[in-house]
């Protein structure tokens, strides 16, 4: 964890983005570290968490983290939360926690609200545009009898 908060720390001087940080260790060993990098990248997804998963992933030659614990220095934001659980860590520990990072003006509450309104109702509407052929692709993948779940 105190890996995970120095890099949050550095990351405050170096303009890179916000005061984030993570790594990823399997077996005691540290696979990937990474700190938030919204503003080096001007990339929204670029949020420690989502850039340590891709750099473990990519060391490990895997697309999940089985055996792999994730140390954050803040509760994860909606949006990391969703890619943790597509990795499938073993587990996540965290530092500060959104209340934290809500005082310090990085308040995701909106996007939990979000999650349960309605579409038509959202600050970003959403329309379902059905389409007779957009299914083809699921069926095929449902079909098909050499396929990697995930």
């Amino acid at each position: 964890m105190e890996e995970a908060i120095k890099l949050s720390l550095t990351n405050i001087q170096s303009r890179e983005g916000g005061p984030f940080g993570a790594i990823i260790v399997k077996n005691g060993q540290i696979i990937a570290k990474a700190n938030n990098q919204v503003l080096k990248n001007n990339d929204p997804t670029a949020h420690a968490e989502i850039v340590a998963i891709r750099e473990a992933c990519k060391a490990l030659g895997t697309f999940q983290l089985d055996e792999c614990e994730l140390y954050t220095s803040c509760e994860p934001c909606p949006m990391c939360l969703g890619a943790i659980y597509w990795a499938r860590p073993a587990k996540v520990y965290y530092a500060n926690s959104r209340q934290d990072a809500a005082a310090a003006n990085f308040d995701d509450a909106f996007i939990y609200e979000e999650i349960n309104t309605p579409f038509e109702s959202r600050k970003i509407p959403m329309e379902h545009l059905y389409h007779p052929q957009a299914i083809e692709a699921f069926q095929k993948w449902a079909e098909k009898n050499d396929k990697t779940l995930y």
